[in-house]
């Protein structure tokens, strides 16, 4: 599909990166949901849509690599801040708790500027607290356009986050998901593949019917 998607009061552009990388999304032309791995390679598509420095905030849905190993070169190009949920800020700089190990990388230099604890506002995007992938995990929700940005919480046709590595834990995971039930959801995006446009909600209840028979729990 076409990587821009006009929700209800809001446009969201799909970036390009590379096949490794996480999907990165800029939301309304100021805030850039996820970086990947490639800094240089998203300011070159930012610089499509917008002037660089239009770009306010950079949100990591958590700390692994594939999302955040370019946040520093683009916060540094562009002068926006970046936010993480507290949980997850102090993994960025290990290389073993952000995976970039798996990616033969070292830790990425980043320094978040905003410190998240769930239920914050940033640009109309509701921060949810997601653990179960990463302890620091997140979730936003627009409730005006009924958009949810999932990181790696839930994909499309029922998938969900691995738990398998630092920090990840089954039991706490299918609770994030049974708060994402409790959403309205439309259009999701989510942290790798394509943008779910029908049935998200029903896709995210197959989530967590997928995950719990998965656990065991």
């Amino acid at each position: 599909m076409n990587p821009e998607y006009s929700g209800v009061y809001m446009q969201v552009t799909k970036l390009e990166g590379s096949f490794d990388d996480a999907n990165a999304y800029l939301v309304d032309g100021t805030i850039l949901v996820d970086v990947g791995m490639d800094g240089e390679l998203i300011i070159s598509e930012l610089r499509k849509y917008i002037r660089p420095d239009d770009l306010e905030t950079i949100i990591l849905t958590h700390c692994h690599y594939d999302h955040s190993g370019g946040a520093g070169v683009v916060a540094e190009a562009t002068g926006a801040r970046i936010a993480i949920h507290k949980d997850d800020a102090p993994l960025l700089q290990n290389a073993r708790a952000s995976a970039s190990e798996l990616f033969g990388m070292k830790a990425p230099r980043v320094v978040p500027d905003i410190l998240l604890k769930g239920g914050e506002l940033l640009g109309g995007l509701l921060v949810i607290h997601t653990p179960g992938h990463t302890p620091g995990g997140i979730c936003l929700y627009d409730a005006g356009s009924k958009s949810l940005f999932s990181g790696d919480t839930v994909f499309q046709d029922g998938s969900f986050g691995r738990t398998d590595l630092y920090g990840g834990n089954a039991s706490k995971l299918i609770e994030s998901i049974k708060k994402l039930t409790q959403l309205d959801v439309s259009v999701m995006y989510p942290g790798h593949g394509d943008i779910v446009i029908k049935d998200a909600s029903e896709q995210i209840r197959m989530s967590l019917l997928m995950a719990s028979q998965y656990s065991g729990i």
